[in-house]
């Protein structure tokens, strides 16, 4: 069990959520690499954001569910927040590149506001923030080269 106090970020916590940037940066490096198919990668690297947009933005339904000393508005804004990353993902996969990634850096940007948010306000463990700040940033950082192969 994943200690909600532990200062210390739990092995398996970093290999899933490093691990999971290898998708953004071998379909960012491909969309370059392979213009002859760049858009085709593109494509893919904007589906895979949304996908991870959409799980980011669980993680608030699953700490309004858990999190402890939460008043009943503090509660529910966190479950209605909790579906608005998949809203913006949605529209996404049906945009043109450069909308696409404006969509999603926007969503990704938006989600950090709200995880800090409710770090302040709750006992999230120390290293969900930085950890969230740099998968956020690395993903960003891939969508809009992504936004600039396309």
């Amino acid at each position: 069990m994943i200690q909600s106090h532990s200062p210390t970020l739990p092995p398996v916590v970093a290999w899933l959520g490093y691990g999971g940037l290898l998708p953004f940066l071998a379909l960012a490096s491909a969309s370059w690499l392979d213009q002859h198919h760049g858009l085709l990668w593109s494509d893919a690297l904007f589906a895979y954001g949304a996908i991870i947009l959409s799980f980011v933005g669980a993680l608030h339904w699953g700490l309004a569910m858990s999190l402890t000393g939460l008043t009943e508005r503090q509660r529910s804004a966190c479950f209605a927040w909790s579906v608005v990353p998949a809203l913006l993902a949605w529209p996404a996969l049906m945009l043109p590149a450069p909308l696409a990634a404006s969509l999603l850096v926007a969503g990704f940007i938006a989600h950090y506001l709200q995880d800090s948010r409710l770090a302040r306000r709750t006992a999230l463990p120390s290293w969900y923030l930085p950890l969230r700040q740099r998968l956020s940033g690395i993903a960003i950082i891939c969508l809009l080269a992504g936004m600039l192969a396309a």
